[in-house]
């Protein structure tokens, strides 16, 4: 019997402490994040803004016309503007804003957009999402070391936006060679940023006018478009308002400089920039205040509803 109760002693002890060791187990585990947020917004220099990729029907401003951004010691920097991108700011343009990580968040206090808040997430070895819980949108960024960033490409597939960064381009060069068309009389250039955002206009004045006292006499929307096989050569149209269209190839001589190949008269135009537009320091673009609002980058898709909730407590 004391036999007995010995065995039956010794069974009840293992089966108490087997339960409690794997009570302990289970209580103690704790699933941390093996990178803090600001080792994953510092993992790259650059971060490309995907802005096809954006999910939900709000904007975020600075998200919206930044083409990169970096975030250094505190301070946001971004690419904004195409003219002298790769150059500016040693290839991370210009700072913007102050910002604060903590907890997967990011807290940005811009200079001109004023406060936003976001949650972030890491989607893979170098994408990261900005949610921004007040508009339930979701921006993705892709992570690029400034070496290995294509610049080029980014101008490139962006060109439509660059014909907006100068006030006015101004006609500087007419080949000798080409049949006389009706564009020779054109002097000027005008792509507006905002509104349709396809929107140019035209003027017939005086090479050497001032920009500010440029008389507008033709209006229409614009065009362009990619031709295969090569990336740096696109195609331009303008369509006038109440005249029949123009078609060019387009040709990036520098930063300040294109020329329009107008096939059907085999005539060469060359424009250079009047008034560059840096992208931050006014809300509105400068000298357009009247006619358009401040650049923002479109999606090449239509918005469709955010399915990440806002779980933040």
């Amino acid at each position: 019997m004391k036999t007995l109760k010995l065995l039956l002693g010794f069974a009840l002890t293992a089966t108490l402490f087997t339960s409690c060791y794997t009570d302990v187990v289970v209580d103690n585990y704790v699933d941390e994040p093996t990178i803090s947020v600001n080792q994953l917004l510092n993992s790259y220099e650059l971060w490309y803004v995907d802005i096809n990729k954006t999910v939900g029907y709000g904007t975020t401003p600075f998200l919206q016309k930044a083409f990169t951004l970096s975030f250094r010691n505190g301070t946001l920097y971004a690419n904004n503007n195409l003219v002298g991108i790769g150059s500016t700011g040693n290839g991370f343009g210009i700072a913007v804003a102050d910002y604060d990580a903590y907890n997967m968040i990011l807290d940005v206090q811009h200079d001109i957009d004023g406060f936003e808040t976001f949650d972030v997430y890491q989607i893979d070895n170098n994408t990261i999402e900005l949610y921004n819980p007040n508009n339930d949108t979701s921006y993705f960024l892709d992570g690029y070391q400034r070496n290995n960033f294509d610049y080029d490409f980014v101008f490139y597939d962006n060109i439509h936006y660059f014909l907006q960064e100068y006030d006015a381009w101004e006609k500087t060069y007419t080949s000798q060679y080409g049949a006389i068309n009706e564009f020779d009389n054109e002097n000027y250039l005008q792509f507006l940023a905002g509104g349709n955002d396809d929107e140019f206009r035209s003027s017939q004045d005086a090479p050497g006018t001032s920009v500010n006292n440029l008389f507008w006499d033709y209006t229409g929307v614009y065009g362009v478009g990619n031709i295969s096989g090569n990336v740096s050569l696109k195609t331009l149209t303008l369509d006038y308002d109440f005249f029949n269209n123009e078609h060019f190839e387009l040709s990036v001589i520098n930063d300040g400089k294109i020329e329009l190949y107008h096939p059907a008269s085999q005539t060469v135009y060359e424009f250079v920039g009047r008034g560059f537009i840096q992208y931050l320091k006014t809300a509105n673009t400068k000298g357009k205040a009247t006619t358009s609002t401040e650049k923002l980058r479109k999606e090449r898709k239509d918005k469709v509803q955010n399915p990440r909730e806002n779980t933040r407590v």
